[in-house]
């Protein structure tokens, strides 16, 4: 029974690592396709400066989703504490994190000006994309939390079964009744000693014997 719940719950996190690391391929080829405008549009002047902080922003999420759902993959395959342990607090970051921005987004009006100018003008075409599709990008954002905190939880209830198999498994192996000695070993009786004179039951046994043959 434990075998089956573990198995399922292992499944059940990969394919949830597998929804993390589609959003992040599809970020690195929206990064890719970004760039490629951006060397075919930029200036001599665009390529002196620095490269645009959008498409670094963009390569770093995609290559930071693609590494954790490794990482949950690993942690799922080998069920090992300390994988999950890291694969949780990395999630619980990653949410914080989201978390904050969003709630920057909705609570500051100016929170465009704390961000550097973008002279490839990528940053302003993805959020005129958003405006446009607003109701498409709260469900894609809304799926993109729910997924995150449901791998944190089965990450969790995965983490309490191994390490309570792990428990009663070292206690039953604590708990081992002693080994009955093989038998066909009977117990030698104890010395006596009549009148003084300490004989020993075996010796007594093999002269006996030895007379009888005689």
């Amino acid at each position: 029974m434990v075998r089956a719940v573990k198995s399922c719950l292992q499944f059940c996190l990969k394919l949830l690592n597998s929804t993390i690391g589609i959003i992040g391929i599809a970020m690195l080829l929206y990064t890719i396709w970004m760039t490629r405008v951006w060397q075919r549009d930029a200036s001599p002047e665009d390529y002196s400066s620095s490269f645009p902080w959008f498409i670094h922003a963009s390569l770093g999420i995609g290559i930071t989703l693609c590494a954790v759902t490794c990482l949950g993959h690993v942690a799922a395959d080998t069920a090992n504490v300390c994988c999950l342990s890291c694969y949780m607090i990395v999630m619980f970051l990653l949410l914080l994190l989201e978390t904050a921005i969003i709630a920057d987004i909705l609570l500051n009006s100016d929170w465009e000006k704390d961000l550097p100018e973008d002279r490839s003008g990528r940053f302003d075409d993805f959020k005129d994309f958003v405006k446009s599709n607003i109701d498409t990008c709260k469900w894609i954002s809304a799926l993109i939390i729910l997924v995150q905190g449901f791998s944190i939880l089965l990450a969790t209830v995965l983490r309490t079964l191994v390490t309570d198999h792990e428990a009663n498994y070292d206690t039953e192996e604590d708990h081992i009744p002693p080994r009955i000695p093989l038998l066909g070993h009977p117990a030698q009786p104890l010395p006596y000693a009549i009148g003084g004179v300490h004989i020993d039951p075996y010796f007594t046994t093999i002269n006996e014997a030895w007379k009888m043959n005689i």
